[in-house]
């Protein structure tokens, strides 16, 4: 039992030390010279494919960018063909409201035109209507006046001269 109550104190330098010291070292250095180096290569190589990765993430927010850009352009000549096309057709409501205007002006200058005519047939066919009235009550006044009747030459004189008297608005002969 004597083992198990040693003595606390420095380290015996006996061959198990030297032997795990030796050990120790020989690990240290295989670790150095083939496992360290690929451990660095892959973390290497991991750090470029991150930074490749990064990269190609710029270059697709670019793209995105850009093709966001090209969108918006897009939209604003959309925009202005739309306010084109609407400009358009409101300047053809426009016209098309100005021609059936003229149209509907002048359908109702010819109605106007036609009407006028027609009144002023209508006025010819009155007057010629009371020329005739008035020549027969002259025929049948003189006749009454006179006595007689009058032969057809007479007859028409005294008709005209009658009617051109009424018609000049002249009482006298």
């Amino acid at each position: 039992m004597g083992y198990l109550a040693g003595t606390a104190g420095v380290i015996d330098i006996n061959g198990t030390v030297i032997v795990e010291l030796i050990t120790f070292l020989v690990m240290t250095a295989i670790l150095a010279r083939y496992v360290y180096p690929e451990i660095v290569r892959l973390a290497e190589a991991r750090q470029r494919q991150v930074v490749e990765q990064l990269k190609g993430a710029e270059k697709a927010r670019a793209a995105a960018e850009a093709t966001l850009k090209d969108a918006e352009a897009k939209l604003n000549d959309a925009r202005r063909t739309a306010q084109t096309v609407i400009d358009a057709a409101n300047k053809s409501a426009e016209q098309l409201r100005q021609d059936l205007k003229q149209k509907a002006e002048d359908e109702a200058r010819r109605i106007r035109e036609s009407s006028v005519k027609e009144i002023e047939a209508e006025r010819l066919k009155a007057i010629q209507s009371v020329r005739g009235e008035v020549a027969g009550l002259v025929v049948a006044a003189t006749e009454k006046v006179i006595g007689e009747t009058l032969d057809l030459t007479k007859h028409k004189q005294l008709i005209d001269r009658a009617i051109q008297e009424v018609a000049s608005g002249d009482g006298s002969r």
